[in-house]
């Protein structure tokens, strides 16, 4: 596993409890950060804030393409994947399209239900296909 993988996982590690918690991801990285005195990958430090500065825009997006989905309904890993990949795609100017979409299918097949892997790469596809459409700031 590569080390930006690790990262991924981590980083969806501290989003899914964050979201199971009601908290804030990057409060929980803080803590664990300063408590554990563990060396937090910075990959995964870059993604928790990206995904926080741009929550907002990431889950309309999720809420827009996740047909038959509502947000609350949908289980917390395959949301969480999903804001990662979406961060990736539109605000990371190092990691390629392919590798951001099979990344989070890698992290959907091994972590979430048989279904999951299809439904993620849908909506990261189509995603993917309009990026250059979405207005983000």
């Amino acid at each position: 596993m590569s080390a930006r993988s690790k990262s991924r996982k981590g980083a969806l590690d501290l989003l899914y409890e964050a979201d199971i918690r009601n908290q804030s991801a990057i409060v929980i990285h803080d803590a664990r950060k300063t408590e554990t005195d563990v060396l937090i990958r910075e990959y995964t430090s870059l993604l928790l804030q990206g995904i926080s500065d741009n929550r907002r825009k990431i889950d309309e997006l999720i809420s827009t393409y996740a047909e038959g989905w509502d947000m609350d309904r949908m289980p917390a890993v395959d949301r969480n994947i999903l804001r990662i990949g979406i961060y990736e795609l539109l605000w990371s100017t190092e990691v390629p399209d392919s590798v951001a979409i099979n990344e989070a299918l890698e992290l959907a097949k091994t972590l979430s239900t048989d279904e999951s892997a299809g439904y993620v790469n849908g909506i990261l596809g189509r995603i993917a296909s309009i990026k250059e459409d979405i207005v983000i700031s």
